[in-house]
C-alpha cells in the first residue's frame, strides 16, 4: 500500500484552532501599514484558499464571517475534511469548500478559481522539499496579482539548539514503540525532564533550553505530537524561504503580526540603526532574526505590491474601521516588546477608547471627535496599532453587509454552541464587525446560547447543560460540589452580563432584545 502521508502525522487529529492572522480584514490592515495595497474586501467577486487547512475550523469561521468571500481549504487527511464539512453543514455555509487533496493533486485541479488570498499556517516547515515546490507552483499558477500569501514557519537562529534535541527524543519515544498521541507526548516530554537531570553538557550549553521545554507542558498532547514527529522539520533562514517564494513572484511585504512591526519596543537604537543600514531586505531581515533570536515568523507576501502615495494611504486609512475588543477599563495601559516597555498616554489612549467603546468607527470618524481633536492623523495610526499589537482592538469589514454577515454568524456560532452542550472542542466564535474569530471558552458559549435561547437564569441554563451531559466543573482537577459549581457558574453568569456582553454587542454577538432581558435581569436582582 502506498504511503499517502508522506511522512506527516496522520493517525493523531490535529487542534480545533484559530488563527487571527488568517484574517483578511487583519492582512489587508498590516499590507496598509506597510504602505502597500491589498485585495478590497468590498468586491464581491474575492477567493480565498488555505493549504493544510487541518480540521478547517479556521476556514469555517472566516466563511462564515465573510459570506462575500468564496472559501476553499484543503487537508489530505480524510478525517480532518469530513470535521470540517460537518461543521460547515450544521452552520449551513454555502461559501466554503473542502478537498481531501494532496498538494500534487490540488495543483492539477481544473476546477478552482484564481485566489486573492493563499493562506498557509504551520504547514511549510512540516513538508517535504517536493512539496514546497508543489505549494510553490500553485502559488505562481493560482494566486492573482496583487494577491496576499499568509505564511507561518519554524525558522531559524532560534530552532538551533531545540533540533538536535528534537531529533534524540523522538529517536528515543519510536524506540518504545507504537504509542497513543497522548503516550508520545507524555514520553517525550518525560525523556526531556530526564535528559535535563543527567547533567547533559548540551542543556548546559544551551541554557534556554529547559525553560522551552517546560512550556511544552502547558500545549495539548495533540500539539506536541504534529509539531515533533513528522517525518520532515526544517527551521529556515528567512533569506532561503524568500529566494523559495520568489519563484512564484512573491515579494516580501511585512509580519503577519501588528507587535512585530514595533521596532521601538523590540529592538534597541543602536540595533535599529545597524538594521536600516542593509539594503537588502532579505538580509535585513535575517540579521534581525538573529538579534532577537526568532524561533518562529508569520509573514505576508504579495504577487506584484503596489505601493501606495501619501495620499492614497491616508484615504484608505480614514475609511478603514476599527472596533474595541475588551472593555475599557481592561484595556492594557502598556505594550511590552522584546527590549522595552512601552506605557500609553491617557491623554491620546483614553478618548481613543472611549471613543471606540461607544461601537465600531472609521479613523475618519474618529478624528472628528471633540475630545481628538488635537492629535495628528499618524499619531492614531499609531496609537490604532498599538491597540491592536496588544489585541485590544481590531480592524473591521466595512459597515455594509453587516445584516447578511450576522445572519451567517449567528448560525455558526449556535452551532460551534451547540458542540459545546458536550464537550470543549472549540474556543472561538464568529465575528460579523471583524470578519474574524473572537476567544470563547466552553461555558461562554453556553451562556451566548442560553441568552439566544431567552433563558431567564443562565448559570441554572449552563448548570442543567452540564448536569444532562453528566459533568461538573473542576477546580484544582477534581469535580466541585454542587453548592460551590452554583456559585462559580453565577459568578461567571454576572461576570458575562456585566463585562463580556456589552462588547460582544457591539462587534455583532449580541442581540438587543437579549441585552435587554440581561439589563432586565440585573435590576430585579
Amino acid at each position: 500500500m502506498a504511503d499517502w502521508s508522506s511522512g506527516y502525522v496522520v493517525d493523531v487529529e490535529y487542534t480545533h484552532g484559530f488563527y487571527q492572522e488568517l484574517t483578511p480584514s487583519l492582512l489587508g490592515f498590516l499590507a496598509l501599514l506597510q504602505g502597500v495595497q491589498a485585495p478590497d474586501l468590498t468586491q464581491a467577486s474575492l477567493n480565498y484558499c488555505e493549504l493544510g487547512c487541518g480540521q478547517g475550523f479556521s476556514t469555517n469561521l472566516l466563511a462564515a464571517a465573510n459570506p462575500h468571500i468564496q472559501f476553499h481549504g484543503t487537508d489530505f487527511n480524510p478525517g480532518h475534511i469530513v470535521g470540517a464539512q460537518a461543521l460547515a453543514q450544521s452552520a449551513g455555509l454555502k461559501n466554503v469548500h473542502f478537498y481531501d487533496d494532496s498538494f500534487a493533486e490540488f495543483v492539477e485541479r481544473s476546477d478552482l478559481p484564481d485566489f486573492d488570498f493563499i493562506t498557509l499556517h504551520g504547514i511549510y516547515s512540516w513538508i517535504s522539499p517536493e512539496n514546497r515546490r508543489t505549494i510553490v507552483e500553485f502559488m505562481r499558477r493560482k494566486l492573482k496579482p496583487g494577491g496576499i500569501v499568509y505564511i507561518s514557519y519554524n525558522c531559524m537562529p532560534g530552532w538551533a539548539a531545540m533540533m538536535p534535541l528534537r531529533r534524540l527524543l523522538v529517536e528515543h519515544t519510536l524506540a518504545r514503540g507504537a504509542l497513543s498521541a497522548p503516550s508520545r507526548a507524555t514520553a517525550f516530554l518525560g525523556l526531556a525532564d530526564k535528559f535535563s537531570s543527567l547533567d547533559m553538557r548540551y542543556f548546559a550549553n544551551h541554557p534556554k533550553l529547559a525553560k522551552r521545554v517546560e512550556r511544552l507542558k502547558n500545549h495539548h498532547p495533540n500539539y506536541i505530537v504534529h509539531e515533533y514527529f513528522n517525518q520532515e522539520s526544517n527551521p529556515f533562514y528567512f533569506m532561503d524561504l524568500a529566494e523559495e517564494l520568489a519563484e512564484a513572484k512573491l515579494t516580501w511585504v511585512g509580519p503577519a503580526n501588528a507587535l512585530d512591526t514595533l521596532d521601538e519596543v523590540n529592538l534597541t537604537k543602536d540595533q535599529r540603526d545597524f538594521l536600516g543600514g542593509i539594503d537588502d531586505v532579505a538580509l535585513r531581515q535575517t540579521t534581525r532574526d538573529h538579534v532577537i533570536d526568532q524561533q518562529f515568523r508569520r509573514d505576508i507576501f504579495i504577487k506584484g505590491p503596489v505601493r501606495l502615495s501619501t495620499h492614497q494611504a491616508r484615504e484608505r486609512w480614514l475609511d478603514m474601521r476599527f472596533a474595541l475588543s475588551s472593555k475599557a477599563a481592561k484595556v492594557p495601559r502598556e505594550v511590552r516588546g522584546i527590549r522595552h516597555t512601552v506605557k500609553l498616554q491617557n491623554a491620546i489612549y483614553n478618548p481613543l477608547i472611549a471613543a471606540l467603546e461607544q461601537g465600531p468607527k472609521t479613523l475618519r470618524e474618529i478624528m472628528s471627535d471633540p475630545a481628538l481633536a488635537d492629535i495628528t492623523f499618524n499619531r492614531l495610526v499609531q496609537a490604532i496599532t498599538f491597540l491592536v499589537a496588544l489585541g485590544a482592538c481590531h480592524p473591521c469589514l466595512p459597515a455594509q453587509g453587516l445584516a447578511e454577515r450576522r445572519l451567517h454568524t449567528d448560525r455558526f456560532n449556535r452551532a460551534v454552541a451547540h458542540e459545546s452542550r458536550a464537550e470543549r472542542k472549540y474556543s472561538y466564535f464568529a465575528s460579523p464587525v471583524t470578519g474574524g474569530g473572537l476567544g470563547a471558552d466552553r461555558m461562554v458559549q453556553l451562556m451566548w446560547l442560553g441568552m439566544q435561547d431567552k433563558e431567564a437564569d443562565l448559570a441554572r441554563y449552563v448548570g442543567k447543560v452540564l448536569s444532562d451531559a453528566g459533568q461538573r466543573l473542576q477546580r484544582e482537577g477534581k469535580p466541585m460540589a454542587a453548592d460551590d459549581q452554583v456559585k462559580e457558574l453565577q459568578q461567571r453568569a454576572a461576570e458575562f452580563e456585566g463585562d463580556q456582553l456589552a462588547i460582544w454587542s457591539l462587534l455583532g454577538l449580541g442581540a438587543p432584545q437579549a441585552q435587554k432581558t440581561s439589563e432586565q435581569r440585573r435590576l430585579r436582582a
